[in-house]
């Protein structure tokens, strides 16, 4: 299922004729020579795929196998059809964003840098400026579907969260205070999980860029808008950098200079600009800025407490979106006309039936 794309390490589809290097795919003519599947007629090029390919390993230090590196190919072909599935629904629906919507976007995920220093990190990465229109409008005509057909459908009723409650009774008899926190986080590599064209190339340049963003929020920002545009954690930054709920035991495992910071705050305050360090020592992995958005004291959290039904409700619209868009994207991937090309070409090449 394909997740929701981070704007800055998006890289979209240009249809040029490359091929892919030398792999266990090329034991066999392709069909379609570039291309790498076809969604409902629409070609997805396998230039396209090794743009992805080359991100998602820039930097690593240990080369992929042959089977590594044609199983991460198939992912990213996977997603591109994902993403092609919900463009052509976009369009169905008259969701498509306009080329002003795409320019504001852009304009923010631009915004830290001049625009000689932007152009440097695509070039660096082998993007060009159109590859990133390209995945903003595609990203913004996914927001648009999901939220059209899946987040504007799902009702929590006063009675679900009550029952869950209910059902749920230890859940809000907390034994030790909780911290809601939410983070901004800068990396000084790339992430595999999001391959990201804005990343930093150093620890210099990675300072920098947090620092800028500290400015801004220091300047009156939004916390959650920034993290939302910013933050490099591809886990959090679509819900505003929220992080969830951390028991005091579990902040207690986390390291001192983080700790530290967080237990200085009130609800609302956001630390100074934190070093993350790396698996090697002395090594900087990131920088991250954390904000304390509550405190729960330890005790009963009655049914009553707004704060209760808020959380409750928070949950179960997730639960409910999860399991919505996971079949909502079901249904479209079975009613779209879908030829891979390149897995064809990988089954080929071991024998296998296909």
């Amino acid at each position: 299922m394909p997740q929701k794309l981070n704007l800055g390490a998006a890289l979209s589809a240009l249809g040029l004729a490359l091929v892919f290097a030398a792999t266990g795919c090329q034991s066999k003519k392709p069909d379609r020579p570039g291309v790498a599947a076809t969604v409902d007629g629409e070609n997805i090029y396998r230039a396209d795929v090794e743009k992805y390919f080359r991100n998602q390993t820039a930097g690593s230090t240990q080369p992929l196998s042959e089977e590594q590196a044609t199983g991460l190919r198939l992912s990213i072909l996977d997603n591109l059809i994902d993403n092609q599935i919900l463009l052509h629904r976009a369009g169905k629906l008259g969701l498509l964003p306009t080329d002003d919507e795409v320019a504001r976007r852009l304009k923010e995920i631009k915004s830290p840098y001049t625009d000689q220093e932007f152009l440097e990190r695509l070039k660096e990465r082998n993007l060009t400026l159109e590859d990133m229109q390209g995945e903003v409008r595609r990203s913004l005509a996914a927001d648009k579907v999901v939220n059209r057909e899946i987040t504007s459908r799902i009702n929590v009723t006063d009675q679900d969260i009550a029952a869950y409650y209910n059902q749920h009774r230890s859940e809000f008899n907390l034994i030790e205070p909780r911290y809601h926190l939410a983070h901004i986080l800068v990396l000084t590599g790339p992430d595999p999980r999001a391959p990201n064209p804005n990343q930093a190339a150093s620890p210099a340049e990675a300072r920098r860029k947090i620092d800028a963003v500290f400015s801004r929020l220091r300047a009156g920002e939004e916390f959650s808008t920034l993290a939302m545009t910013y933050s490099e954690d591809s886990a959090t930054s679509s819900n505003g950098g929220d992080l969830g709920i951390v028991p005091e035991s579990g902040l207690k495992q986390t390291d001192a200079a983080t700790r530290d910071s967080i237990l200085k705050l009130k609800p609302g305050e956001y630390t100074p600009v934190i070093p993350v360090a790396g698996q090697a020592p002395r090594q900087i992995a990131g920088f991250r800025i954390v904000k304390l958005l509550s405190v729960e004291p330890a005790g009963v959290r009655e049914l009553s407490d707004q704060r209760v039904q808020q959380d409750i409700r928070q949950q179960l619209e997730e639960r409910r979106a999860q399991l919505l868009k996971t079949a909502y994207f079901e249904v479209m991937r079975n009613e779209a006309k879908i030829e891979n090309y390149y897995a064809r070409e990988v089954l080929a090449s071991t024998g296998a039936p296909h």
